[in-house]
């Protein structure tokens, strides 16, 4: 069986990498290093080497000048000690094949990077990002999921309806204009809605929809399928005992199933 390896990216206000990196090993990863930037920056880590990176949850850099922000600027102009550009290590990372998932904040950073939506296959062009909660406030409850139907998504194959919490303040997913959007949906880069718990159809309404994400996008992937951003923590879903309704017999497949997902492609790959 083949071994698989994950990164989990830490450091400058991320606060969901120990968690990510229990549920990364729950799913079946053989090596799963919670590395800092500067790891990559010092090159002790070698980062396409890796076959799965995982951007995690949290605050960087305080969210100043908007989440992630700061953070994108960092990966955008950052020279590793040798002078390689980080950016173009990031890039032969996803040349060779290797998966990237970027959860909250690592959405929100992926966005901002231009790795999503990526809708002309140009990794790098930022044309989306996210914006302040329709609330204005921090929301931080379980929402309902589906699954687009026709995803490409490697994270996302063979899932449905899910059920994960939310925990951001800026969650609304906004575009460069009305026509990407519209290019975006069309070309199938919508891998997850917020929908309705009952009838399972996409909704606007709060709070199923928590950030008035329009058409209730709450996750987005590349032309390639191997890189999944979403709002919603996978990673906080690794346990039945984790659901809200657990004693009162109220299930979903767990979070992690995202992650067995990708195990599982890495591994049909090699072999």
């Amino acid at each position: 069986m083949a071994r698989v390896s994950s990164l989990v990216i830490t450091g400058y206000g991320t606060n969901c990498d120990r968690e990510t990196a229990h549920a990364a090993r729950l799913a079946g990863c053989n090596e799963t290093e919670v590395v800092f930037f500067s790891d990559l920056l010092a090159e002790r880590v070698a980062l396409p080497e890796a076959d799965l990176l995982l951007f995690p949850g949290g605050f960087l850099d305080g969210d100043d000048l908007g989440a992630a922000q700061a953070a994108a600027l960092r990966w955008r102009h950052a020279v590793t000690r040798s002078g390689s550009p980080l950016l173009e290590q990031l890039r032969a990372f996803l040349e060779r094949g290797g998966l990237i998932l970027g959860i909250c904040n690592g959405f929100q950073l992926l966005c901002k990077l231009g790795l999503l939506p990526a809708v002309d296959g140009d990794w790098f062009k930022r044309t989306a990002s996210l914006s302040a909660n329709d609330s204005a406030r921090f929301e931080d409850r379980w929402v309902s999921l589906r699954t687009e139907p026709d995803t490409r998504c490697v994270f996302l194959k063979g899932t449905d309806r899910l059920e994960m919490p939310v925990r951001h303040g800026e969650g609304k997913m906004v575009f460069e204009d009305e026509s990407l959007l519209s290019k975006a949906e069309a070309a199938g880069h919508v891998a997850l809605r917020y929908v309705h718990p009952e009838s399972g159809e996409p909704s606007m309404e709060y709070p199923y929809n928590p950030n008035g994400s329009p058409g209730g996008i709450a996750g987005l992937t590349d032309h390639t399928g191997r890189i999944l951003g979403l709002m919603p923590h996978p990673e906080a879903f690794n346990h039945p005992t984790n659901h809200p309704g657990w004693t009162r017999g109220e299930t979903s497949p767990l979070g992690i199933v995202l992650l067995e997902n990708a195990v599982h492609h890495l591994r049909e790959r090699a072999a």
